[in-house]
């Protein structure tokens, strides 16, 4: 119901089925169904019954739960903003692979929310998303190339996270491509 697939889309329908699933302590569902209250898609939206249900599935493992949770710290949805807290379930999520988390991740250290800056973690983390094809990972980790952060500086391989971000429609790793392109930094010159 909630992908229309084999019945009509009904997103009221699809809240009714993921509750039932929650209520049993099914994590998937408890997960989407925090989605469902924290986009407000058939459910008025409440961040706080949204940060109920990725609470339940995220102490189950749920990764994907786990970083979402750790948004809804890091931006105050539902919760009193806490860096900290935000960090320690995208570091559980990120830790089981989840992109958004890894990404997320490399932020906090970037920015030093909630554990001290770190250049070189920030990288890390940005690598293993952008690996995965996070096109806002893959142009962080463009810019920390070219600007010699946590890494050192190298423009042919800033050229190729940029590329790979522009691709899926980045619009600045697409801007960053022409200036790269324009000035014959890390590729040939080519007006």
């Amino acid at each position: 119901y909630h992908q229309g697939q084999g019945v009509p889309q009904d997103y009221k329908t699809a809240v009714k089925w993921f509750r039932l699933a929650a209520e049993q302590g099914y994590a998937s569902a408890q997960s989407n169904l925090g989605s469902m209250y924290g986009n407000g898609t058939g459910v008025p939206q409440d961040y706080k019954t949204a940060v109920k249900w990725w609470g339940l599935a995220a102490e189950q493992r749920n990764a994907y739960a786990q970083s979402l949770l750790g948004f809804a710290y890091q931006k105050g949805n539902g919760v009193l903003q806490d860096y900290k807290t935000a960090v320690k379930w995208y570091r559980l999520a990120a830790e089981q692979g989840d992109a958004s988390a890894q990404y997320r991740l490399g932020d906090m250290y970037a920015t030093g929310e909630g554990v001290p800056k770190d250049d070189k973690t920030a990288a890390k983390w940005y690598r293993l998303a952008a690996k995965q094809g996070d096109a806002a990972a893959q142009f962080n980790l463009g810019q920390r190339y070219y600007y010699e952060e946590g890494v050192s500086q190298d423009h042919k391989t800033a050229v190729r996270w940029y590329r790979l971000s522009a691709e899926q429609g980045h619009a600045t790793a697409q801007y960053n491509m022409g200036v790269m392109y324009g000035n014959g930094t890390g590729v040939i010159q080519d007006i």
